[in-house]
Parts: C-alpha cells; sequence; structure tokens
C-alpha cells in the first residue's frame, strides 16, 4: 500500500513540475515557427507629449501623412543613463521576487497538491466518500492557486525571456492574455539580455493599451532582425487616436522610457478609426 502510495506521490510531483516545462517548450516551439496566433491581453496610452514633459523630461516631433499623425519621442542622454541604471536594479529584482516565488510559494502549493490526493486515494479505499470527495475538492482548489501563482511569477518576470528569447517570451504573454494576438518573428537572434527585457516589457505596455483603448480587435506584434538593429512594431486596427493632440500616459512613458535606456528610439503612428502603430529600434542590440 505504501509503495503504491509513493508511486503515485511521485508520479504526481512529475506531472506538477511538466506542466510548467511543456508551457515553455509549447511557446519556444511556436516562436521557432516564425508566425504564431495565441490569444493574450493588453497599457493604452499611444500618445504625445505636452508642453512641460518635453521641457523636463524629453520630446516629441512629429509629422503627417495620409492623414494619420507620427509621433517620435526621445529623452535626453543624461535621464537614458539614470533609467538604464534604475530600470536594471528594477529588473533584477523582478527576477527575484519571480524566481522566489516558483522556488518557494510554488513548490510548497504542489507538495501540498499531492498529500490531498493521497489523502483523498486513502479515505477512498476506506470507503469514505464524503471525506474523499471534499479532500479532492480542496485539491482542485489548491490547482488553481498554483496557476495563479505561476501567472504572478510570469507577469513579474517570465522565466522564458531567459531560457527561450523575446519571440517565445512574447508567444507566451499573447497566450495568456485572453485575446486575439499574432506574433511573428523570422530568424531573430538572441541579443543582450537589457534589449530583451526592454522590448519584451515594451510590447507588453503596447498591448496592454490595445486591450484598454482598441476595442475588440486583432493584434499583431513584428520582430525583425535587420542585421544592425532589432526593430518591433505593434499594430491594431482598432479606434485609433491623434497622437499630436494627446498628452503622454503612463504606458507609452515607460515604453520610452525603457527603450531609451538601451539606446533605441520610439514612434507611435495613428488617427480616429485607423488603428495605432507603435515601432521601435534598438541598434547595435548586442546580437548573439
Amino acid at each position: 500500500m505504501d509503495r503504491r502510495h509513493e508511486s503515485e506521490r511521485t508520479g504526481r510531483t512529475a506531472a506538477a513540475r511538466h506542466r510548467e516545462v511543456d508551457a515553455d517548450a509549447r511557446a519556444r516551439e511556436q516562436a521557432d515557427a516564425s508566425v504564431s496566433v495565441v490569444s493574450g491581453p493588453a497599457s493604452g496610452d499611444t500618445t504625445a507629449t505636452d508642453g512641460a514633459e518635453r521641457r523636463g523630461v524629453g520630446g516629441t516631433d512629429s509629422d503627417r501623412e495620409d492623414g494619420r499623425s507620427r509621433v517620435r519621442l526621445f529623452v535626453p542622454s543624461w535621464r537614458r543613463r539614470t533609467m538604464r541604471d534604475v530600470l536594471a536594479a528594477g529588473d533584477a529584482e523582478r527576477e527575484r521576487l519571480a524566481q522566489d516565488l516558483h522556488d518557494g510559494v510554488q513548490q510548497h502549493l504542489t507538495a501540498l497538491r499531492i498529500r490531498l490526493g493521497v489523502a483523498a486515494d486513502r479515505f477512498g479505499e476506506r470507503g469514505e466518500a464524503e471525506a474523499s470527495a471534499a479532500l479532492r475538492e480542496f485539491g482542485d482548489g489548491v490547482d488553481h492557486l498554483i496557476d495563479e501563482v505561476r501567472d504572478l511569477a510570469h507577469g513579474i518576470y517570465p522565466a522564458v525571456l531567459t531560457s527561450f528569447g523575446l519571440a517565445a517570451a512574447l508567444v507566451s504573454a499573447g497566450r495568456r492574455s485572453g485575446r486575439p494576438v499574432t506574433v511573428q518573428a523570422s530568424s531573430v537572434r538572441r541579443c543582450r539580455p537589457e534589449v530583451e527585457i526592454a522590448v519584451y516589457f515594451a510590447c507588453l505596455a503596447a498591448l496592454d493599451n490595445a486591450a484598454k483603448h482598441a476595442g475588440e480587435v486583432p493584434v499583431s506584434v513584428d520582430l525583425s532582425d535587420t542585421g544592425g538593429a532589432l526593430d518591433f512594431t505593434i499594430c491594431d486596427s482598432g479606434a485609433g487616436f491623434d497622437p499630436a493632440k494627446t498628452q503622454v500616459g503612463s504606458g507609452i512613458a515607460n515604453m520610452r522610457d525603457r527603450i531609451a535606456a538601451v539606446g533605441g528610439t520610439l514612434a507611435v503612428d495613428s488617427a480616429p478609426a485607423r488603428g495605432t502603430r507603435v515601432h521601435g529600434s534598438v541598434p547595435a542590440p548586442g546580437w548573439r
């Protein structure tokens, strides 16, 4: 009896561990396929800055073409250096917290789930069906909690980004977001970790913006290795807006600061009822 329960316990432990590995592997396989259609959410401030912010922390320039307004956002060099240090420290703390959740809380919950399953089996074998059913229900609740902790850790800092790169991480984020997101990344090489982190969180901010403001429309993310730069573009066909007349919000400010900190540029073009396009480029990203 004990040997059989020990075998079941071992099997459940392996299954719990493999669920997370399989999820990351699926994201990597989809990214390797170049184009992946997944489901995911999306910060919605695709905007320009006002005069006070232009003088204080950076600036914009804009132009119009075919009825659309295109705004390029930038920050001065002294602010880029400061942001680089602040963001690096914050990202290191994000990674530590995500790892602590994975290695600590999530593992303890997995062990609890296994013990509840073993106890439910034993009560069932003794004919105590009501107690067995109650323990299985508790176990199902722990399963849901494990999933929530895993999602929380992924939101803080995705391990798949470190392991498999930008394309796989964005495919995974799109799938978790609950809306149609297409990720295209054809032969994009790995680059410096700080560049991958900056582009990843910038894309997430753009997806969040689309979820808040674009309406129920598909969103596409395109990553491009141009040889001299890593380019990324997030497009939707939603409500749109006039970037030249809209004050910058926290979402676009975060994108601007992250990309500027790694030496890149960011531009937004849109028009009312004609969708939004966010484009960024990071030159010399440290291909590896």
